[in-house]
């Protein structure tokens, strides 16, 4: 009997780290619908706004041919995507938390139009919505997830993974983004992969180059997490690792679960937007954006 992906547990970087952090917070982001509209729920923070429009406008530049990447600026097209998270939509608790994350996005732009590197470069583009594999048939489980930047290497018919980071902080080293990213492109397009790199547009004009990891070794690395993610969601079993008390990745989602954040939207993919209701500005301790 062919797997069924309907069926298929679905893990992806963004589950996986958010299940590694809290099970509980997994389910409370990945599992969890309102009982009363049978929607998921998303929090929006500001850098999860600053985040997802410099991803928006820089990863929109994939699809036009490179001559005309930065025909236009990107400040201003920073600044008209900014509207859809202005106000209580980005998650801002005044206007001047807005606009110091505005000037840092502001700020990115002009970092990739004065030294753009690979924007303006050759790339691929994986003919997928969603690019995802089956990481096991058996298991029936799939990994997902989407790629910011593949840069071709038409000398070797390579391509580079190019991630860019939106956070002050640089990746952790034992983070599976890397595993998972080289997974997802050996799997979803023809071409070998070289290497990588981050991109840290806050604070870096060039790409920070990263080792590949094994393929092999990633994938049994993945692989055990997603098995501990599909026994949890069979046995309904998603605890945190503080117990009751909860913690700040798990507590925050508690609070909209229990009725008591400010709904101001919902996203593309259909699920209710909340802000806490003391809005918080997380730039001390904003995580990697991905």
């Amino acid at each position: 009997m062919p797997p069924d992906k309907y069926s298929a547990t679905w893990v992806s970087h963004s589950s996986i780290s958010d299940f590694l952090r809290c099970p509980r917070a997994y389910y409370l982001k990945n599992v969890y619908r309102d009982p009363k509209n049978n929607h998921k729920i998303k929090l929006m923070t500001p850098s999860l706004a600053l985040g997802q429009i410099a991803h928006e406008v820089l990863e929109s530049l994939s699809v036009l041919p490179r001559e005309k990447r930065l025909q236009d600026s990107l400040v201003t097209k920073f600044n008209e995507a900014w509207k859809n998270v202005s106000g209580k939509k980005g998650g801002f608790p005044n206007e001047e938390v807005e606009y110091r994350y505005r000037m840092r996005g502001e700020e990115m732009m002009r970092r990739v139009m004065n030294h753009p590197g690979p924007i303006t470069e050759l790339s691929v583009k994986i003919n997928m919505d969603l690019p995802y594999f089956w990481l096991d048939e058996e298991e029936n489980i799939i990994l997902c997830g989407k790629i910011d930047w593949l840069k071709y290497l038409p000398e070797i018919d390579s391509v580079q993974i190019i991630d860019f980071k939106t956070g002050k902080r640089e990746e952790d080293a034992g983070s599976l983004q890397l595993p998972i990213y080289n997974l997802l492109v050996q799997n979803c397009q023809k071409r070998k992969v070289s290497n990588a790199g981050y991109w840290y547009l806050g604070f870096s004009d060039v790409l920070t180059d990263k080792i590949l990891p094994d393929l092999e070794e990633g994938r049994a690395r993945v692989l055990d997490v997603a098995r501990q993610i599909k026994m949890a969601r069979q046995i309904e079993r998603f605890k945190c690792p503080n117990g009751d008390a909860g913690c700040p990745d798990c507590r925050s989602f508690e609070i909209i679960a229990r009725g008591e954040a400010e709904l101001v939207g919902v996203d593309s993919y259909n699920a209710d937007v909340y802000i806490l209701p003391i809005a918080v500005d997380d730039e001390d301790r904003e995580g990697s954006i991905l």
